[in-house]
């Protein structure tokens, strides 16, 4: 059977060809290290275990981490691989252990988890772009749920992400996963042990694409932390017109004063969020353990 993990259904043999998300069925890895630029109930004092994996389901435009998403730079590792680097990781003293960009690998993250389990909250931070067959497959696997809420309409999500479905799969996802892990719940620290909680990042030009996302997140999920980023940092590869500029005061202000007339609880972001120095190096001598 070909792959089906993520909403392409490319249904081919990765073994032989690569899919939509330019990987074959060997684990490509970026980078493995405790990483502190996530939430503060993610990060904490001690940081998340990140593992970044390469390749990327969505071809977002606009991302900042173009280097792996889409030219897929990494090395590869076997479940029995990265299994010993978990271990390692959590012997950091990290909180969590982090898979991003995870859904392309989730048949070989499940074997390595079989292998290893480590003693800590598993966080699924992914694009939002999800199967319910493959989540359903995550159930009692993933302790937190960590997706972007990206696009509203489909010509938007057509033209920045190739994936005029984007709202159909990631709205059905979030409260898939919601379901899966009910109510948020933190430690004494604050540091969440289990739960869902939904990213947007707010566009340039899109403020309306913003509000409408938090319309359905009120009505939907309303129980559920929000984190409204504004750390969009315009790419030097981007070439569509209007996001070539970062998001302006005024630009977040209006989603934000939206957030809070809706009543939503959740995390925001100072404008100094908005620089490359907050993407993390890949590559580097200190990008694996």
């Amino acid at each position: 059977m070909g792959c089906r993990q993520c909403p392409r259904a490319c249904d081919v043999d990765r073994s032989d060809v690569s899919s939509v998300c330019g990987m074959g069925s060997d684990m490509r890895i970026a980078r493995i290290a405790p990483h502190f630029f996530e939430e503060p109930c993610i990060s904490g004092t001690r940081g998340s275990g990140t593992v970044f994996f390469s390749g990327c389901c969505l071809k977002c435009a606009y991302c900042q981490n173009d280097s792996i998403s889409h030219q897929n730079k990494g090395r590869v590792f076997s479940p029995a691989d990265l299994a010993e680097s978990l271990r390692k990781l959590t012997e950091t003293g990290v909180h969590n252990i982090n898979f991003v960009t995870p859904t392309h690998y989730a048949d070989r993250i499940m074997e390595t988890l079989r292998i290893y389990r480590p003693p800590l909250p598993i966080v699924w931070n992914t694009s939002g772009y999800e199967s319910p067959e493959t989540l359903k497959r995550l159930e009692g696997l993933v302790d937190i749920y960590l997706p972007d809420l990206k696009h509203f309409s489909s010509r938007i999500s057509a033209l920045i992400c190739k994936a005029p479905d984007y709202f159909d799969f990631a709205s059905k996802a979030l409260i898939e996963m919601r379901r899966q892990t009910g109510v948020a719940q933190y430690d004494e620290n604050g540091i969440m042990q289990k739960g869902t909680l939904v990213r947007h990042l707010i566009l340039p030009g899109l403020t309306g694409e913003s509000m409408k996302l938090l319309n359905w997140f009120k009505e939907n999920m309303s129980d559920t932390p929000l984190s409204l980023m504004r750390q969009y940092t315009p790419t030097s590869g981007i070439h569509i017109q209007g996001l070539d500029r970062r998001v302006t005061d005024r630009e977040y202000e209006r989603v934000l004063s939206h957030m809070l007339a809706l009543d939503l609880e959740g995390f925001t972001q100072e404008k100094e969020s908005a620089d490359a120095v907050y993407t993390p190096a890949f590559n580097h001598q200190d990008s694996f353990l």
